[in-house]
């Protein structure tokens, strides 16, 4: 199981990174973000946008927060935010949700169970809270590393992004 502090840490990670890919994905142009790359989401636009719906989603399963615009669609999960300045704003806001939920944060509830149902398979899964806070910052991590690809690929070098370099860290 994890700790709390893994919690905060992560949740000061996640602020870290999309700071980072946002500050270099805003250099390219809106045409350029919104370019279909080849990743599972096409764009880096479109898989900000996945990754800040994932948020919404796992958070609003906590109980932390109201579920994200309903969806029909994974692939929809790419067009949540339609312009630039509006996923900025929407990503610095909802880090800060992130990293109130994981200040405020019950040691008692990693050890409960969740009932969660998942949108990309159709099924109802009980998990343990810790594991599926797991799975939440796993998620932004696998998805940032596309991100990550696709900047460098447009010849926009992001900066550091190991855990070990975090500042205050």
């Amino acid at each position: 199981m994890v700790s709390v502090e893994y919690v905060r840490s992560m949740a000061a990670y996640n602020r870290w990174q999309n700071e980072n890919l946002y500050r270099s994905a805003g250099t390219l142009s809106d045409k350029e973000r919104k370019l279909e790359r080849g990743a599972f989401f096409g764009s880096i636009h479109g898989t900000l946008n996945h990754i800040l719906w994932g948020d919404q989603r796992w958070l609003s399963r906590f109980g932390a927060v109201e579920p994200p615009a309903s969806i029909c669609s994974m692939t929809e999960t790419a067009e949540l935010y339609t312009d630039w300045q509006s996923i900025v704003e929407a990503r610095k806001n909802f880090d800060e949700t992130i990293t109130g939920w994981a200040k405020a944060l019950d040691p008692s509830w990693l050890s409960s169970e969740i009932n969660w149902t998942s949108f990309a398979v159709g099924k109802t899964f009980d998990q343990p809270a810790w594991l599926l806070t797991v799975q939440m910052f796993n998620h932004q991590t696998h998805h940032r590393g596309q991100v990550h690809a696709m900047l460098t690929a447009a010849d926009i070098q992001p900066d550091d992004t190991d855990i070990a370099f975090m500042p205050n860290n």
